[in-house]
């Protein structure tokens, strides 16, 4: 989707949105944790995020490589960068050819900076020397498929700012026209460069508006986060720092914390400026940092962590192909990126109703992205045995491991891609806890709910109008041994229907091969009802095999091959079941009180546990970042 579409939405709403900026790392640890990061910072649903092209154009293939992800995996709305610089046309054709068989529609056209090495701006043989002529190619060779977004300057730009009041004038009032030139051929958004002044902006847009440009001005944001990096880019962009603003910095520079709280509060203060003066948004150069720029927004208000805002329970895809997808199997709930690979040559996704799974097929999982996510390098592999151990002696090792993620103590295991829990597992942490204990390895779950409102920050999602149900469900590893036991228990209780695999195949169940079951439901106003999370069990057949390579390639990949420690690994891998349960009595069932033995076929359970329901208190987590 188009972010001017997006703008244009939100301000009629009267709501106020927000952007994130990003740049490409250097080093391939440093792309997995901008990844980290992003993900992250998606949850506080931006309109769009973007990545630059890098300084002279050197990083243009990872920048494809990194938008491509954004769009498609970490699933929000992304612009890309692109550049004049050293790109002859058939590079720039193969780039925007390449944006939009990956789904993006949102260019931001810039002329770039001169390549390494040279002082001033050349045109390349068959390239373009400004943005102006980008912007005309992209509209004349792809028609409206592209949204267009181009940069403004508060302060003219910095090839022409001089020390002559009467050149600058000349030269601000030139660079309007050639702005307004730009929006002439197509460009519907303007970002601007960082500024410090932020009367110099409010006057830019007004400037504009005399003009003639009505599109959507969003200004770039760069909080202060470091007083050398302040330094360098006021300097790089010439950028005009107000006397107090240098005055207060100067007295805390070799205070690093000092700078940064600073910044917060300066950034905040022009925010509240800017948005008074009727600007729709904001534009956050993060410099690929979180806490700066989520906290100025948590000031304005634009950011509540408390509360969940999200259209399903799991983030919908950005992607055009992708943007109707309704249903998904819950056994990725905590591998969303690498369900997606999986199903990425999907022609139609489900909408509505799961129906057969088996047509088309899962993919396979050759990135080592998915399958080493905490050990592809040395640095994420000394983090991962830090909390995995650096060797293991019995399989009570492992169980420790389990009971400390259970806690909250650790916050990664090989079977999510994400730190620590869902926020709505906190209700039943202690359950889960307790499995652990026991010998039940577990890696997925939710707690149940019924009617639960839409907007409730815990397990809310669809909107504030609707109501929210969930079955109570777990999935864990478990021996045969506790198996043959636990199967007793599970058959004496008609609403549970489980199923139990091994890394062979051999299947034990009380489902039909074809038996889909919704586990996640919500009802809204004017709407079918909308069942976003299911259990399937051909998708689980599919699921076992990810999960139980993920104990050697992931977790075993910290040891030798042959030592005692993979060994142990390898003996879960070759004789452990993957089990996943469901409580379908969402009101009356207890699935834990079961699962944990303190449930005899004649009892009648009264109390819901771990339930949210009308008619009793949400019980609150315990102090916990985690879910499952």
């Amino acid at each position: 989707m188009k972010v001017v579409d997006k703008m244009n939405t939100a301000q009629k709403a009267g709501e106020t949105f927000f952007s994130f900026e990003f740049f490409p790392p250097r080093t391939e640890e440093g792309v997995e944790n901008l990844f980290d990061r992003m993900d992250r910072m998606a949850t506080h649903d931006p309109t769009f995020c973007d990545i630059t092209w890098g300084a002279g154009g050197t990083t243009a293939d990872l920048t494809l490589e990194i938008a491509g992800k954004m769009q498609n995996m970490v699933c929000v709305e992304t612009m890309m960068h692109l550049t004049c610089t050293n790109m002859p046309q058939d590079r720039l054709r193969d780039a925007l050819d390449k944006l939009k068989e990956i789904g993006i529609q949102n260019i931001l056209a810039l002329r770039g900076d001169p390549p390494k090495g040279q002082e001033n701006f050349e045109a390349v043989e068959g390239g373009f020397a400004c943005a102006l002529d980008l912007v005309k190619y992209i509209r004349s060779n792809y028609g409206d498929y592209f949204g267009i977004t181009v940069a403004g300057y508060p302060e003219a730009h910095p090839e022409v700012i001089s020390d002559d009041p009467k050149a600058m004038e000349e030269a601000y009032q030139n660079d309007l026209q050639y702005l307004k030139k730009k929006v002439e051929a197509g460009a519907q958004v303007i970002i601007t460069q960082l500024f410090y002044d932020v009367e110099k902006f409010i006057k830019f847009t007004k400037d504009c508006r005399a003009l003639g440009i009505e599109c959507p001005i969003i200004p770039g944001v760069m909080p202060i986060m470091t007083y050398g990096g302040f330094k360098r880019m006021t300097g790089f962009c010439k950028t005009h720092v107000p006397k107090d603003i240098e005055k207060a910095l100067e007295g805390i520079k070799d205070n690093d914390e000092a700078v940064k709280a600073f910044g917060i509060d300066l950034g905040t203060r022009m925010c509240k400026r800017i948005l008074e003066s009727g600007t729709p948004g904001l534009h956050m150069y993060t410099l690929n940092t979180e806490r700066s720029s989520v906290a100025i927004l948590e000031n304005l208000g634009l950011i509540n962590k408390t509360q969940l805002n999200r259209s399903l329970p799991w983030r919908q895809p950005t992607n055009e192909r992708r943007k109707a997808e309704q249903v998904r199997p819950i056994f990725w709930a905590n591998r969303p990126k690498s369900y997606i690979n999986r199903t990425s040559d999907w022609d139609k996704y489900p909408q509505g109703r799961w129906g057969n799974a088996k047509s088309p097929a899962y993919g396979t999982l050759s990135d080592y992205q998915f399958m080493r996510r905490h050990t592809s390098s040395s640095k994420r592999a000394e983090k991962a045995k830090q909390c995995w151990g650096a060797s293991l002696s019995k399989v009570d090792d492992v169980g420790k491991v389990f009971v400390k993620y259970a806690k909250g103590e650790l916050g990664m295991l090989p079977w999510s891609e994400m730190e620590g829990f869902h926020r709505e597992t906190g209700s039943i942490q202690d359950q889960l806890q307790q499995l652990n204990l026991q010998g039940y390895f577990t890696i997925n779950s939710q707690p149940q709910v019924n009617g639960a409102p839409s907007s409730d920050a815990k397990v809310g999602w669809g909107g504030t109008d609707g109501y929210v149900y969930q079955k109570a469900y777990v999935e864990f590893f478990v021996s045969p041994e506790k198996l043959d036991g636990l199967e007793q228990r599970l058959q004496q209780q008609p609403s549970i229907t489980y199923m139990a695999i091994n890394s062979k195949g051999k299947v034990r169940s009380n489902v039909g091969q074809s038996s889909v079951n919704a586990v996640t439901w919500g009802v809204f106003p004017g709407k079918e009802v909308v069942q976003p999370t299911v259990v399937d069990p051909h998708s689980f057949s599919v699921w076992k095999d990810e999960a139980f390579q993920l104990w050697t390639e992931d977790w075993g990949n910290l040891y030798e091959k042959g030592s005692r420690s993979y060994k142990i690994i390898q003996d879960i891998v070759e004789n452990w079941y993957l089990v996943s349960v469901v409580e379908n009595d969402y009101v009356h069932g207890d699935l834990f009180k079961v699962l944990l033995g303190h449930v005899s076929p004649d009892d009648k359970v009264e109390e819901v546990a771990a339930a949210w329901n009308p008619a009793s208190q949400q019980q609150e987590p315990k102090a916990a970042s985690a879910s499952q």
